[in-house]
Formats: C-alpha cells, sequence, structure tokens
C-alpha cells in the first residue's frame, strides 16, 4: 500500500496515546485518514496528539469501559468528522500475573470489562450512534487479539482467555454485521512496547531466538497489517483473526 488508500476516511482508535495504538493511528493518518485518539490519560494523550499533522487529529481522554466517555468520544467525531468509517478496538489491560488457580476474581472481572465488553461496548455503541452513519457507509471493525488466545502463555493466562473471547466475538460480530460491516482481528505475538516488557526485558535475543524471523515484533509491524484490513484492499475479508507473530506459532511456540 502506497498511501492514500484510505483518503476521505475516519477512524476512531482506542488506547493510542502509546504503542501499537499510536503506531496504528499513525499509519491510518499517512494513509489518508483523519483519527480520533482515546486513552485514560489526558496528558499523554494530548502530547501523542500534537506530534500529528494538524488537523489530522483529534483526542478524547477517558477509560474504555465507561459508557459516559464512549458516548463524548463518538459524539466528538460525529461534530468533527461527519461520520465513522473505522473503529479501531486496541484498549487492553492484564493486571494480573500468576497462576489462574491464585487469580485474584476482582482483577479477572477487570479484565473482562475492559478487554472483551469493552470491545464490544465500542462496536454497539459506534453502531447505534445516530451521527456517525457506521453502517450507511459501511465501517469496518478490527480488534486486537493475541497468539495467547490460542496457546496458554506462563502467567498470563487470564489475559489469552479474554483475548480467546475477542477472537470469537470477531467472528460472531462479522456474522451479525454483515454485508454492510466487516469485522476482523489481528494476533500478535511479543511486540516491543512498554505493555509488554515484562515478556521480554533484559532477554530480549532469548525470547527474539525461538522466532523463525529472528525477532520480536514492533508497533509499526502491527499498524501496517491493521490498515490493510481497514481499507478495500481488504474488502472480501471479514471474520478473520490475522496471526503477526514472525513465525512463532508454526515454530511451536509460546508468547
Amino acid at each position: 500500500m502506497s498511501g492514500g488508500e484510505l483518503d476521505g476516511k475516519t477512524a476512531l482508535v482506542t488506547g493510542a496515546s502509546r504503542g501499537i495504538g499510536l503506531a496504528i493511528a499513525r499509519d491510518l493518518v499517512a494513509h489518508g485518514a483523519r483519527v480520533c485518539i482515546t486513552a485514560r490519560s489526558a496528558g499523554p494523550l494530548e502530547e501523542a496528539a500534537a506530534g500529528f499533522p494538524a488537523g489530522s487529529v483529534i483526542a478524547v481522554a477517558g477509560k474504555s469501559d465507561d459508557a459516559v466517555h464512549r458516548a463524548a468520544a463518538l459524539d466528538t467525531v460525529a461534530q468533527a468528522f461527519g461520520g465513522l468509517d473505522i473503529l479501531v478496538n486496541n484498549a487492553g489491560i492484564n493486571p494480573v500475573f500468576g497462576p489462574l488457580v491464585d487469580l485474584d476474581l476482582a482483577a479477572a472481572r477487570k479484565v473482562f470489562e475492559v478487554n472483551v465488553l469493552g470491545t464490544l461496548a465500542w462496536v454497539q455503541d459506534t453502531v447505534h450512534h445516530p451521527g456517525l452513519s457506521f453502517r450507511e457507509r459501511r465501517g469496518v471493525v478490527v480488534n486486537l487479539s493475541s497468539v495467547t488466545a490460542d496457546t496458554p502463555s506462563p502467567g498470563i493466562g487470564l489475559y489469552g482467555i479474554s483475548k480467546a473471547a475477542v477472537s470469537h466475538l470477531t467472528r460472531s460480530l462479522a456474522v451479525e454485521l454483515g454485508p454492510e460491516i466487516r469485522v476482523n482481528a489481528v494476533s500478535p505475538a511479543v511486540v516491543k512496547t512498554q505493555f509488554s516488557k515484562a515478556l521480554y526485558e533484559g532477554r530480549e535475543d532469548e525470547v527474539a531466538s525461538g522466532y523463525p524471523l529472528g525477532r520480536l515484533g514492533t508497533p509499526e509491524d502491527i499498524a501496517s497489517a491493521v490498515t490493510y484490513l481497514a481499507s478495500a484492499e481488504s474488502a472480501w475479508t471479514t471474520g478473520q483473526i490475522l496471526t503477526l507473530d514472525g513465525g512463532l506459532m508454526v515454530a511451536g511456540g509460546t508468547a
């Protein structure tokens, strides 16, 4: 893709003040879209927004699992852009580490509130918002899953379970919302971000040696795949979970 494929399109990317979400927003803008970025903290979000070309990005801070925030963000998009074409559900959390049998259930509920129900809620609110015309504009949803949805990973089992739910949610929504709306997901292995630092910090070469391509992922690796799924280049693609793992899974590895 050379750029300009998303001219005239508008997008909303959650969890976009840094890491994968920010890279996705940058790539969408580079290909012609105007983007609303959201994240919990106003300071980092505004700092991220300042790095974009003038007029290409708006920012709305708030928690992804908060209905009031979602409504405010979507209202802002409707007012600023006149509609929405692309929804990228990137926001996710993983505040717990350890065996499932010792897991704090309150923390587990929070993971599902953000990673699964938050993803569904963004889709519901976007589809039903009267000012976005998401269905009429033949909107596209791209969700963030994980290879941990397919293969258990030590210490982050609940995160993987929540992402397995996101993958199945993606397939189910694709069936329900077609033909007007396409719904797909990307499923990364370890990507070099602050979010996943604990999985590779201090031993990156050792972790990367298990990947046939010999390196960990970068946010840009994920962003380019999301842009493809958001564009007309993937017009006959829905209900798919695109694995982005440097070959880790076919080599029998785990994240």
